[in-house]
């Protein structure tokens, strides 16, 4: 059997435009949000995002191709060349055709949609860009990428909202476990804090109204109100690991397994029952050859909502029993917010990096204990112990849910 580990790394958050200072600002436990001030969100009642700062493209993007590239193009670029870097290969010693890239997207170039938009009404359509088609399908930050490396093998984009990232990695791992890939790119990106966007989940009530900082991202806390929108991407280079053990790569940790269902319930909440999530979680450790008892660790969805956050827990007591009030659980977003379609590949790193540094960061801004959330999520402190095998669990809109299991390299 084929085993696929993960050899390379590369990001651009709130909390870091590479990965290097993403764990960083992790392990120093600080928040990656900050106010609005792209546009004037008063009328919202919205305050708080998680946007990325400072953002520089990575230098072998030339000004030419920029203009050409949408926001979450230009960081599905950035955070690959960054991972590939990490690598340290360009696997110029395999086919081509045998190394892919998926990366998953949620929504695409929404800000380009309302520029563009905003120019039709005031002078026709005529006059929108001949660029505007392929800068914002969501598919486009797939194609740039093999584009810029010349990787030919399966490439395609997973568009299953906050699923997105964490299905495309999941896909990966089976393209090479099952033999159809060598290696493979493989994340999340998105960037849609726009007004046009922020409306919408604020209309739904999805969005954190809340005015503080330390408390607008809240997972697990009995007063979270919604979460709070945020921008990015994760890029992973998944390997297979007699490949990378030849060529003497650093190895992150072992991705051994992956569940993905459909809860075919609701446009937007997860079921109450939490089966179809429990079973993603089943799916990716049994794949794994493990059983509950050995899941040390879980990077939740924990969105921050009321009702993700008490079905998730409601999901991971059906998939672990008795062995859920034992595991370790945190969010990453409470420190990142909502990346959507990037949501799960930006924690998927975290995990990994957590597994290869024996680390568990806490779950920030938690202070109201929630009777129906009584599991523990991190809330007191970062942990310093092993991990030997962890879940990382995204649920979309949809009713998507993929997990993936991690586990500690074993030679």
């Amino acid at each position: 059997m084929r085993r696929v580990v993960i050899t390379g790394v590369g990001t651009v958050n709130s909390l870091g435009n590479n990965s290097k200072e993403y764990w960083n600002n992790v392990v120093g436990e600080k928040l990656g949000f900050s106010y609005v001030d792209k546009f004037d969100s008063e009328t919202l009642g919205v305050h708080i995002v998680s946007q990325v700062k400072d953002f520089v493209p990575d230098e072998t993007i030339e000004k030419k191709e920029l203009r050409r590239m949408d926001r979450f193009t230009q960081f599905a670029v950035t955070a690959a060349n960054e991972a590939l870097r990490d690598s340290s290969t360009k696997f110029e010693d395999l086919d081509p055709f045998r190394v892919g890239v998926i990366i998953g997207c949620g929504i695409g170039g929404l800000e380009l949609t309302q520029t563009e938009h905003a120019k039709y009404l005031e002078k026709g359509p005529n006059r929108i860009s001949v660029f505007y088609i392929p800068m914002m399908i969501a598919n486009m930050a797939a194609g740039t990428v093999a584009m810029r490396t010349g990787f030919k093998g399966d490439n395609f984009a997973t568009v299953t909202a906050c699923s997105s990232s964490t299905h495309a990695i999941g896909e990966s791992f089976r393209k090479i476990k099952d033999g159809y890939l060598d290696a493979c790119i493989c994340g999340g990106t998105e960037s849609c804090i726009t007004e046009f966007a922020m409306g919408g989940f604020n209309n739904m009530k999805a969005l954190s109204r809340s005015d503080r900082l330390d408390r607008a991202s809240i997972p697990f806390d009995k007063e979270r109100n919604g979460f709070v929108l945020g921008e990015g991407c994760g890029i992973l280079v998944l390997e297979e690991y007699e490949h990378a053990k030849a060529r003497g790569a650093q190895i992150y940790a072992e991705i051994a397994g992956y569940g993905a269902t459909c809860d075919a319930y609701h446009m937007t909440s997860p079921s109450p029952e939490g089966d179809a999530a429990a079973r993603a979680m089943v799916n990716a450790y049994t794949e794994a050859g493990l059983k509950a008892e050995d899941v040390d660790y879980i990077n939740a969805h924990g969105t921050s909502t009321g009702l993700n956050d008490k079905y998730e827990t409601t999901a991971i007591k059906k998939a672990l029993g008795d062995h859920a009030s034992k595991v370790k659980i945190n969010s990453t977003k409470s420190m990142i917010g909502h990346l959507l379609g990037a949501a799960g590949a930006v924690e998927a790193i975290i995990t990994a990096l957590q597994i290869k540094n024996s680390y568990i960061h806490r779950t920030l801004g938690y202070q109201v204990f929630d009777e129906e959330c009584d599991l523990d999520y991190c809330t007191q402190a970062s942990i310093k112990m092993p991990v030997r095998t962890a879940l990382s669990n995204s649920l979309g809109f949809g009713g998507h849910n993929a997990t993936i299991c991690m586990k500690a390299i074993d030679e």
